[in-house]
């Protein structure tokens, strides 16, 4: 079995997200389209969409507009990431959008690559509201 948490390995992981995620609240493409894994097999499932490949994620990245931006801002609740070994980690987190209060989940898979840090899965959904 892989070593669990080592302390180094997630706080290189916490850095990645904690880009990512700021990546994400100032739509900084760039650094979005870095997060991922450069390869046909990168996969982000979306809240509205599926998309198979880096190059479909990035397409998707530069089409979204400075009002669906604005709709998507959010905050972080409850987020936990866990490594495994030194190379692979998961990464949890629940978020609020602020404008309409709706609540979703976010996962990630990360693995090391000699570049660092990527993202190879991700999925995004927004919670149903109770009744």
């Amino acid at each position: 079995m892989p070593e669990l948490n080592i302390p180094e390995v997630v706080a290189e992981v916490r850095a990645a997200f904690e880009r990512y995620d700021r990546g994400l609240e100032e739509n900084d493409v760039p650094v979005l389209d870095d997060s991922f894994w450069r390869d046909e097999r990168t996969l982000r499932y979306g809240v509205a969409e599926n998309l198979y490949g880096h190059a479909a994620i990035a397409a998707f990245r530069a089409g979204r507009s400075p009002t669906e931006h604005a709709a998507r801002a959010r905050r972080l609740e409850n987020t936990v990431i866990n490594t495994f070994g030194r190379d692979f980690a998961v990464a949890n987190t629940e978020y609020v959008l602020l404008q309409s209060g709706q609540r979703g989940r976010q996962s990630q898979t990360w693995v090391r690559f000699a570049e660092g840090w990527k993202v190879v899965a991700a999925h995004v959904s927004i919670m149903q509201e109770k009744k």
